[in-house]
């Protein structure tokens, strides 16, 4: 299916949002939760608008402008100004601390920060713009840079959410954010109403501002605070065709009763993204939502990895993270860098147009993460199934040693969520004395009056995978911690099991 708009034909993005406003014109580009919206045409006005207030506030070619916004329309329409200068957009997620704002602000080094009112002041010695002092005037002819800005300049900072450390800014060019519009695939259509729940921080939307713009993409932003009740709502109001939603939401969603298949006629399309999906979720929410739910694996550092598509068989869609997509090439190696056959475990490199051009003002760190292919060298463990599907081991430094053996969380997690008693289940291990490490399982329960006991789990796991495998010690929650970005806060659950290990054992007479 042909994009409205190619991807290839233009300079920059400057060029790209004008014919933007010229072809898609009247169209929604972005709807808020309230049912305020803006057109393409607005939008496109009103960011020539505020580019004119950046540029007389001393922001030019190069310069990094910090937006500290909720996801909506302001802070849409300060990105794009912000590239018609020429000028670099690093967003700030509202829910980072002030440690991880501090670093992000000393790392990115802007010249300028927009900030909603609701956000405190940075502290630092950095010219601030509160948000509601920008021009709400459509200047439909205010001035455009006239100079082109070129591919190569850089367009965006995205910071990583610091789960084993402090953020890192990956940044990005029109080259990848072009790429990323490239390799859509079956996740766009003309003129899509897609329903975004990520911050507008994220890579999700920051590195995917192309691919909006050539498909006509209307965003609906899911509400704040969030319930399923206000996102079924959206989704029936909006007419929404592609829903992206993370892990935990799909499955606050599913509490719904009056969720069928018949209450979302217009959805073509479910996306779970940011955190691994078990298989039990990403089945029964292609049930009840009418739809296909498929899976995207992406990073902040690359955007754009694999997918599984709709029309896979169940073993994909409900097993897998699917394959490659447009332009990617994945690889599987061991430490050294070679290349490992098809069900071996091993560290996931990755070779894209969308990958990141590297880190934010560290040349160190880039070169680091980066092998002499040009591979970005993640911390992701996985392997590749016999047809080419890429199956997701875990982060590298959380698999834990059992005995002398390997175990690999995300694998155990998979299997427990399937138990009809678990609604969700996360795995971490803990040191021991004799055998090494532990597994911890921390499940969250379909029924909390009657939470499953530890032995029912570990009769559950030892009949589904290797013995070694199963958790040793259990620990029932609420709730799974998150990052500010969605994804399941491992750290958190490491200092949980410390402080929480199981009994010691009774020596024998």
């Amino acid at each position: 299916m042909l994009a409205p708009l190619d991807a290839g034909a233009f300079a920059d993005t400057v060029e790209l949002l004008e014919a933007a406003a010229l072809v898609h014109g009247f169209r929604d580009a972005y709807v808020e939760a309230d049912g305020t919206r803006i057109s393409f045409a607005d939008w496109v006005a009103r960011a020539r608008a505020v580019a004119r207030q950046l540029s007389s506030h001393g922001v030019g070619r190069g310069d990094v402008v910090a937006l500290m916004l909720p996801s909506g329309i302001d802070y849409a329409v300060c990105y794009a100004a912000t590239a018609m200068l020429g000028a670099v957009t690093t967003g700030l997620n509202p829910r980072l601390g002030p440690r991880e704002i501090d670093a992000a602000l000393q790392q990115a080094d802007p010249v300028l920060v927009v900030r909603a009112a609701t956000m405190p002041a940075t502290g630092r010695d950095i010219p601030e713009l509160a948000a509601s002092e920008l021009t709400r005037e459509l200047l439909r002819h205010a001035a455009t840079p006239s100079r082109t800005i070129g591919r190569d300049a850089p367009v965006s900072i995205v910071f990583s959410s610091g789960t084993t450390g402090l953020p890192k800014g990956a940044w990005f060019d029109a080259n990848n954010l072009a790429a990323s519009a490239q390799a859509a695939g079956a996740m766009s259509a003309p003129y899509d109403r897609r329903l975004t729940s990520t911050p507008f921080a994220h890579v999700g939307y920051m590195s995917k501002l192309w691919d909006q713009l050539v498909w006509g993409i209307t965003l609906v932003i899911a509400p704040v605070p969030w319930s399923a009740a206000a996102m079924f709502d959206v989704l029936r109001a909006e007419r929404i065709t592609v829903a992206g939603a993370v892990p935990t939401q799909w499955a606050k969603l599913l509490e719904l009763p009056a969720l069928t298949p018949q209450s979302l006629p217009h959805l073509r399309i479910g996306v779970v993204a940011t955190a691994p999906a078990s298989p039990a979720l990403v089945r029964q929410t292609t049930e009840r939502i009418g739809a296909p739910l498929v899976v995207r694996y992406a990073m902040t550092e690359s955007p754009t990895i694999c997918g599984t598509e709709p029309g896979d068989p169940p073993e994909v869609l409900y097993r897998t993270v699917g394959r490659p997509q447009t332009g990617v090439e994945v690889a599987i190696t061991d430490a050294g860098g070679a290349a490992l056959p098809a069900g071996q475990i091993g560290r996931v490199r990755i070779k894209s147009g969308c990958s990141m051009r590297g880190y934010w003002n560290d040349p160190e760190l880039t070169a680091a993460a980066f092998d002499e292919q040009g591979y970005l060298i993640s911390g992701d463990l996985g392997r590749f199934d016999a047809v080419g599907n890429l199956v997701l081991a875990g982060r590298s430094g959380d698999m834990y040693i059992r005995g002398g053996f390997n175990v690999h969380p995300v694998e155990v997690e998979q299997v427990l969520a399937e138990h009809p008693r678990v609604r969700a289940a996360a795995v971490v291990g803990l040191a021991a004395e004799v055998i090494g490490e532990i597994g911890v399982a921390f499940i969250v329960p379909e029924d909390p009056d009657a939470p499953i006991s530890l032995a029912e789990l570990r009769d559950w796991a030892k009949a589904r995978l290797a013995d070694y495998k199963a958790p040793d010690h259990l620990i029932v929650v609420g709730d799974l911690p998150r990052t500010a970005m969605s994804k399941l806060d491992r750290h958190r659950l490491r200092q949980l099991a410390a402080d929480n290990p199981p009994p010691p054992r009774r020596k024998a007479p």
